[in-house]
């Protein structure tokens, strides 16, 4: 079985050369250096020893996602991202788990992931109150915070990556005016998160804009959960009925995000209104599956490739050098215009 001695050898490299490589520091490194390390490696089909190689560093080649639930497939999607980057970049795996935004149960969570050597971790809360994030810091690991921005005049440790909430909401809801709608709503779960407060202030900021306030409003749903991850598509079903039996009923709404929206149509088809013929949605996350609803789900798309990249790029560096400045990075959606919006029929 070859050793890290053999690959040295081959490539006529240190092994601590070797040891940058596969660390993912190849800041470090020279192109024809790491060229040639890559070469041995793959000629001698080298594997580390993982076990030891913890037992030397103490660190778990390791990253840790914790999002809100899984029953969401945007949390999927965006860990399927995740791994990719943090797999082909840096040698990671990743560990998932599920938090249901319960700021005891993440603290718990990085209590485990300390205990067994992983150093580095992406947090899908947006929750307004992070300081249990910040005593993670603390502890030593690196944490980025996905889905809500922060002023960094705060001076957190946190590292946050985010969408450009705030104009999810508004192009969405531009879109919607754009089409001649002027009797909207905007549906969300409740529960209160950065995330979707940004979201709602863009719907009302373009709503304000053009003058529609009276005929506009934000339509809060109940949910079993505190924040409802895991019931999104059975809400919108349920909310149908609700929009249905509103006067005057809204032509044009807005969901906070993609599932809600889907179950939203379904529902909506249940009791007897069309899409877009009745009422025009649109959603947002850009999920896959929305290409594929009947009629096309309309949505606002996030940029998951980049943001992915970003965070696995910067929770690497921050568990090398915990030092480092925190960074607030925002990236801006796009919308995918698909056939669930129309002009209303009445105009």
């Amino acid at each position: 079985m070859a050793t890290i001695h053999d690959v040295a050898a081959l490539a006529g490299v240190s092994v601590s050369s070797v040891s940058n490589v596969l660390s993912g520091r190849t800041d470090k490194l020279g192109a024809e250096t790491y060229r040639r390390v890559e070469a041995a490696i793959s000629q001698l089909n080298y594997r580390p020893n993982r076990a030891a190689r913890q037992l030397k560093t103490g660190h778990t080649p390791m990253l840790g996602l914790l999002v809100p639930s899984t029953a969401n497939p945007m949390y999927g999607q965006l860990a399927l991202k995740i791994e990719a980057a943090a797999q082909e970049r840096y040698g990671y795996r990743l560990l998932l788990a599920n938090t249901h935004r319960d700021k005891q149960h993440e603290a718990r969570m990085f209590e485990d992931l300390l205990s067994f050597g992983v150093q580095s971790v992406i947090v899908v809360s947006s929750m307004d109150d992070e300081r249990h994030l910040e005593n993670a810091v603390a502890r030593g690991l690196a944490v980025v915070s996905y889905d809500r921005s922060i002023d960094l005049a705060e001076h957190s440790q946190v590292d946050h990556v985010s969408p450009d909430n705030f104009q999810a909401g508004y192009i969405a809801t531009d879109h919607l005016i754009a089409h001649g709608h002027t009797r909207l709503a905007f549906l969300v779960p409740g529960g209160k998160t950065v995330s979707r407060s940004n979201k709602v202030a863009g719907f009302l900021k373009r709503v304000s804009e053009a003058g529609l306030q009276g005929s506009s409003e934000v339509i809060e749903g109940q949910v079993a959960e505190t924040f409802g991850d895991s019931e999104l598509a059975d809400l919108g079903f349920a909310m149908a009925s609700q929009i249905k039996a509103m006067r005057p009923m809204p032509t044009g709404i807005v969901t906070v995000n993609d599932l809600l929206a889907i179950g939203l149509m379904a529902g909506l088809h249940q009791v007897g209104l069309h899409v877009p013929q009745d009422v025009s949605v649109v959603g947002m996350d850009g999920l896959s599956i929305a290409a594929f609803t009947n009629p096309g789900l309309t949505s606002v798309s996030m940029p998951l490739d980049a943001m992915a990249d970003a965070m696995v790029q910067r929770v690497v560096e921050r568990s090398q050098q915990l030092e480092l400045p925190p960074i607030n990075m925002i990236f801006q959606p796009d919308l995918v215009g698909r056939q669930s919006v129309a002009t209303p029929a009445n105009s």
